[in-house]
C-alpha cells in the first residue's frame, strides 16, 4: 500500500510539473507581441496603402483573388515551417516535397482514381517528414544538414520518377481543387484552395494554444531540456513537426498542380525561402522560442503583398529574390534579441 501511495504521489508531481511547463509556455507565447511585431503591422499597412495608390488594378476583385490563390502554397508550407522553427529546427526540403507530391498526384491519375493518387502523394510526403524527424530527433543530427541532404535527394528522386511534365488525367481534379467555390457574388472569385489554406491556420492556432502537444512544441524551442525533465517525450514531438511540415508541403504541391493543370520536377524550387521569410516576418524566431499561426498568416500576406507590388511595378524576378533575402536578414536581425 505504501509503494502504491508513493507511486501516486510521483504521478501527481509529474502531472503538476507538466502542467506548469505548458502553462508557462502558453504565457510566454502570448507575450510575444512586441514593438517589432507592431513595426511589421505598420509595414503591412504602409505597403497596402502605397500599392493601392500606385496601382489602379490592386483593389480589383480579380487581383485580390489572384493574391489569395498565389499565396496558397506559401501559406501551407509556411505553417509547416512554423511548427519546425518553433522547436528550434528548420526544414529545407519543403520545396522538393512540393514537387514530389505534385508529380505523384498528376502522374498516378492515369492508372488510378484521384483520391488514391492524392493519398499516395500525401503518404509519400509524410514519409519524407518522418525520415527528417527521425534523423533529427533520434540520431541528433543538425536539422539544416539533414533537410539540406533530403532536399537534394528528394529532388533527384522526383527527376528519376519523371523527368518530364505530368498532366493530370482527370479534368475533375483541376475543376474541383483548382477551381472556385462558386454560388454567385464574391464566392465566384474565392478559390477552393484558398479556403483550404485559410482553414488550416485556425486549426493550427488551436493546436498550438489549446492542446498539450501543441504547447509542448512551443516549449521545446524555448528550453528543450526543461521540457524533457518535465516528462514530455521531446523526440516524438520533434518527429511530429517534421511530419506535419512535409504533409502540409504535400498538400501545397497537390493544390499547386490542380491550379496550374501541370506538374514538373522543378516545381517548388526556392519555396523554402518564402516560407522562412513569412514565418520570421510573422513573429517566428529562428532557433525557436517565438512565433504563432496568426502571425505567420500575416507574414504570408505581407510577403504576398510585396510580391504583388513588385509584379505590378514590373520588377524582374531576380530583383524580387534580392528583396526577399534582404527582408529575411532584416527580420532575423530585428528579432535576434527576442529569445
Amino acid at each position: 500500500m505504501e509503494i502504491s501511495s508513493k507511486t501516486d504521489d510521483v504521478k501527481v508531481e509529474h502531472r503538476s510539473s507538466l502542467r506548469e511547463t505548458v502553462v508557462e509556455s502558453g504565457r510566454a507565447f502570448t507575450r510575444r507581441i512586441r514593438w517589432i511585431d507592431i513595426g511589421f503591422i505598420v509595414l503591412f499597412v504602409v505597403l497596402l496603402i502605397y500599392t493601392a495608390l500606385t496601382s489602379e488594378n490592386f483593389f480589383t476583385e480579380r487581383n485580390i483573388s489572384n493574391i489569395l490563390r498565389q499565396n496558397v502554397p506559401n501559406g501551407l508550407i509556411s505553417l509547416g515551417m512554423l511548427f519546425v522553427i518553433l522547436t528550434g529546427g528548420i526544414d529545407l526540403s519543403v520545396g522538393s516535397v512540393v514537387a514530389l507530391a505534385a508529380i505523384l498526384t498528376a502522374g498516378l491519375q492515369a492508372d488510378t482514381s484521384i483520391p488514391v493518387a492524392i493519398a499516395v502523394a500525401l503518404g509519400a510526403s509524410a514519409a519524407c517528414g518522418l525520415f527528417n524527424g527521425i534523423m533529427v530527433a533520434r540520431f541528433k543530427l543538425e536539422p539544416f544538414i539533414v533537410t539540406l541532404a533530403t532536399m537534394g535527394a528528394i529532388r533527384g528522386g522526383v527527376f528519376v520518377i519523371s523527368d518530364t511534365p505530368q498532366m493530370p488525367a482527370d479534368p475533375a481534379f483541376r475543376r474541383i481543387l483548382g477551381g472556385f467555390v462558386g454560388g454567385g457574388g464574391w464566392l465566384d472569385s474565392l478559390a477552393v484552395a484558398a479556403v483550404i489554406m485559410l482553414a488550416c491556420f485556425p486549426l493550427a492556432w488551436i493546436f498550438l494554444n489549446r492542446t498539450t502537444t501543441g504547447r509542448a512544441v512551443v516549449a521545446i524551442g524555448g528550453n528543450k531540456e526543461a521540457v524533457r525533465l518535465a516528462g514530455i517525450n521531446v523526440e516524438s514531438k520533434i518527429i511530429l513537426v517534421y511530419v506535419l511540415s512535409a504533409f502540409l508541403s504535400g498538400m501545397a504541391g497537390i493544390l499547386l498542380a490542380a491550379r496550374l493543370g501541370i506538374s514538373q520536377p522543378s516545381l517548388g524550387s526556392a519555396y523554402e525561402l518564402d516560407a522562412i521569410a513569412a514565418v520570421v516576418i510573422g513573429g517566428g524566431v529562428m532557433g525557436g522560442g517565438g512565433g504563432g499561426a496568426l502571425g505567420t498568416l500575416g507574414g504570408v500576406f505581407t510577403l504576398g503583398l510585396i510580391n504583388n507590388l513588385l509584379n505590378l511595378q514590373n520588377v524582374q524576378s531576380y530583383y524580387q529574390q534580392i528583396v526577399k533575402g534582404a527582408i529575411i536578414l532584416f527580420a532575423v536581425l530585428a528579432r535576434r534579441k527576442q529569445r
